[in-house]
């Protein structure tokens, strides 16, 4: 059965430009438009889609608005279309923060200069969010924690359920002390996932963290930030010759690649020019490998949701020198592709859920 998707933008043009590369595909059929978040609503109720794309400024009521409305009545995972600019990056987080699960760029041309590239990666994403569905994660989806929170507005209250989360019996021998660095990975579902684990780490981590998120140039600093006030550790996006400090976290800037490298004791970050045909900008196999070759056995790397196998060939050369591995489990993940090729290579030394990862990640170390 082909995933039905609701298209709502107040664009006669985008909406037909856009139905046409979705039915393209026999796996999916556009049951439906709507023309700005009111009709969204009434659109999403009655026919019931299984994936809804929506754009952010649209009058009578705006995408987040919509966004909101829909999570309340009738749960359904949503795709969203975002400028590529500082102004496009906030609204984007905060129609994550409504719910949406991902995010494309609406001028396609951001995405590929080929318009077969551009309807492979629309449809690849719609479909995989269609025969998903919403996580089964409740602080994702039922609850609908705030994604982005001051450190003002994080009280003990919210600090001691993130104590309180149940941790899974440890798979593997305690290896605590031995670590000098942790790196996540992670894409599709990364930016909540991110906001679930290291609000549960506290100031006074003792490591470094190295982040990949496959995001734009335009969003990884402002993402950073919105971090950075949420968290008890210091976020920031990674700059090169950044020196790597304990309570840390630094995210890899969009449309580069970062490095670990080393120079006697002190470890530093080294940001160079993606290459062409490197697919993912930045790309988790890259800083996996340099750590990998960096530090053998001396890490412990977590890939969690997100599309694909990028991490899997990093993974491979941090375990083959002795590194730790975890991958978020398939319930709790918006995809569950990159943890999905770690698992099944057998590389993983935990699976955890996605309200695991932080707390046992603070006891870990």
């Amino acid at each position: 059965m082909a995933v039905r998707v609701l298209a709502v933008d107040d664009s006669g043009f985008f909406l037909r430009r856009l139905t046409e590369m979705l039915n393209g595909d026999p796996r999916i059929e556009v049951v439906g438009t709507a023309v700005d978040g009111r009709d969204a609503i009434r659109k999403t109720q009655e026919l019931k889609p299984d994936v809804i794309t929506m754009d952010i400024e649209m009058p009578v009521m705006d995408g987040i608005s919509a966004v909101r409305r829909i999570m309340s009545i009738q749960p359904t995972p949503v795709l969203m279309f975002s400028s590529l600019t500082h102004e496009g990056a906030q609204a984007t987080f905060e129609a994550l923060e409504a719910g949406a699960l991902d995010y494309l760029p609406k001028n396609f041309d951001d995405i590929s200069n080929n318009r077969d590239e551009v309807a492979k990666v629309l449809r690849s994403r719609v479909w995989m969010l269609g025969i998903r569905g919403l996580p089964k994660k409740p602080s994702l989806v039922k609850e609908k924690k705030p994604l982005f929170k001051t450190k003002s507005s994080t009280d003990s209250s919210t600090k001691a359920s993130s104590k309180k989360a149940t941790v899974r019996p440890v798979s593997v021998a305690s290896r605590k002390g031995s670590y000098r660095l942790v790196a996540i990975g992670t894409s599709t579902g990364g930016p909540v996932a991110l906001q679930e684990v290291l609000t549960a780490l506290p100031r006074e981590f003792p490591l470094p963290l190295v982040i990949v998120q496959h995001m734009p140039a335009s969003f990884t600093d402002a993402f950073a930030k919105r971090l950075d006030q949420m968290c008890a550790i210091h976020v920031k996006e990674a700059s090169d010759g950044d020196v790597l400090e304990a309570g840390t976290a630094l995210l890899a800037p969009g449309g580069k690649q970062m490095l670990v490298t080393s120079r006697g004791d002190q470890l530093k970050i080294k940001i160079q020019d993606s290459e062409p045909g490197q697919n993912y900008k930045p790309c988790v196999d890259i800083t996996f490998t340099s750590i990998a070759e960096t530090l053998p056995g001396k890490s412990l790397s977590i890939v969690m949701t997100g599309m694909g196998a990028d991490g899997a060939q990093g993974a491979k050369l941090l375990k083959q020198g002795g590194g730790d591995i975890w991958v978020q489990d398939e319930d709790s993940c918006v995809i569950y592709g990159m943890p999905m090729a770690i698992a099944k290579e057998g590389l993983a030394d935990q699976e955890l859920s996605l309200a695991d990862i932080g707390p046992q990640l603070a006891e870990s170390v």
